[in-house]
């Protein structure tokens, strides 16, 4: 030992306290926010009102479209379990066990119960990627031998190619369709931003419709991986079920968010333009805008010409 440590040996993995792509996308779209906020205390009336709803509204939904790309819990599931630590040994542990998946791969997570347990800190997060230009076999071989937990390689191992639960392609394949529908979603939601800055208040409902549309079919992708039954995760003598997770439902919740203000907007337009122009702060001044022609002297020698 070299102060306590292992000098020549690879330390033991701790837990991610948060993953840096969501707290990137947040901190971007804060900073957005913040200057839009700057600029709206310039407004006066009760159009800053409208303004700050319709920023803070549009951001929020914009921001949570591209997180979800990156959060980890589409899928999530827990089990706390007696169970092996490591290979080769009889020790025993008690630890909650963690399966978190989402578009770009797989999180599993083991922290004991309590965390100092045979001489260890049982606190573990680790990740393993199945989006396309990953090698998802790589990264186990790597955990192999990096000597991760057992239960860590045996939950790793059920998403692998080899595995007979045969999970892995459904998997892989449903979130590259998924992510790709949200990355779609994520441009319709910039056009329609850009619609409704301007006198084309109507197309830019239609652009909220497709971009609900398109998260929905995100949703659609992803839960084809029910429609084969997945094997069981024993842990102990306990079983790890999985459900979706809260990304999933916040992507459902964005869609309806987006059905919901497409069909007011394209409502409005057809019912009451004026109050939709208000809304938008795009009304003009109806004296400007039924405004009289101005009259027209034609001189009589040109009418005789003419004729």
């Amino acid at each position: 030992l070299f102060d306590g440590v292992y000098p020549f040996y690879p330390q033991q993995r701790k837990a991610a306290v948060f993953d840096i792509s969501t707290v990137v996308v947040i901190a971007v779209f804060l900073t957005l926010a913040f200057s839009f906020l700057l600029i709206i205390a310039g407004i006066r009336g009760r159009a800053r009102l409208y303004w700050t709803l319709r920023v803070l509204l549009s951001l929020s939904v914009g921001a949570m479209i591209v997180a979800v790309q990156f959060t980890r819990d589409w899928e999530t599931g827990w089990v706390q379990a007696n169970t092996s630590y490591k290979s080769f040994s009889a020790a025993q542990v008690t630890a909650d066990v963690g399966l978190h998946i989402g578009l770009a791969g797989v999180n599993i997570t083991l922290r004991g119960k309590p965390v100092k347990q045979i001489n260890e800190t049982i606190d573990y997060n680790e990740h393993f990627p199945w989006n396309f230009g990953a090698d998802y076999e790589h990264s186990y071989s790597e955990g192999l031998e990096k000597g991760l937990p057992s239960p860590i390689l045996y939950v790793a191992e059920k998403f692998s190619r080899q595995s007979p639960c045969a999970v892995h392609r459904q998997y892989r394949t449903a979130s590259h369709y998924a992510s790709a529908m949200l990355w779609v979603a994520s441009c319709t939601w910039i056009v329609s931003n850009i619609l409704l800055s301007m006198p084309v208040l109507v197309y830019g409902g239609y652009m909220l419709l497709v971009t609900g549309a398109f998260t929905t079919f995100s949703l659609l992708s992803f839960s084809t991986v029910r429609s084969s039954p997945m094997c069981l995760i024993k842990i102990g003598s306990r079983t790890l079920h999985v459900a979706y997770g809260g990304s999933f439902w916040l992507v459902l919740a964005i869609g309806l968010l987006c059905f919901v203000v497409g069909i007011t907007i394209v409502a409005m337009h057809h019912l009451n333009l004026d109050l939709l122009k208000t809304f938008f702060d795009l009304h003009e001044d109806k004296a400007e805008e039924y405004q009289e022609m101005p009259e027209v002297f034609i001189s009589p020698h040109s009418v005789n010409k003419g004729l």
